[in-house]
């Protein structure tokens, strides 16, 4: 048998060189933040060169456009920024959650 693993989501993405760094946190069953709702805590982290990063965002595409395909998943029309044109800060500006991107990416 194979070992598998389970994760809640990403934290952090870091791109160092020619490497990157994708942290995976679960919700913890004893942390509470101030809302009462779990706290995502780090759990592993899974390295890439970036070209296999590349590939494997490519291959999550994939099965993504799958999902939607089939009814699973809806995706959100991005939002329209005040000139009009959609941008991502404009789509992110109402989101009340919290990005989930390195600072190498703002």
């Amino acid at each position: 048998m194979h070992a598998e693993l389970y994760t809640d989501g990403i934290e952090e993405i870091t791109v160092s060189g020619t490497i990157v760094r994708v942290d995976l946190v679960s919700l913890s069953p004893t942390e509470r933040d101030a809302n009462n709702a779990p706290k995502r805590v780090f759990s592993q982290r899974l390295i890439f060169s970036v070209e296999s990063f590349a590939n494997s965002v490519d291959i999550m595409q994939k099965a993504l456009q799958g999902l939607v395909d089939a009814g699973v998943v809806r995706r959100n029309q991005p939002a329209q920024s005040h000139n009009g044109a959609s941008g991502v800060r404009d789509a992110l500006a109402h989101n009340t959650r919290s990005l989930n991107a390195s600072s190498n990416f703002r």
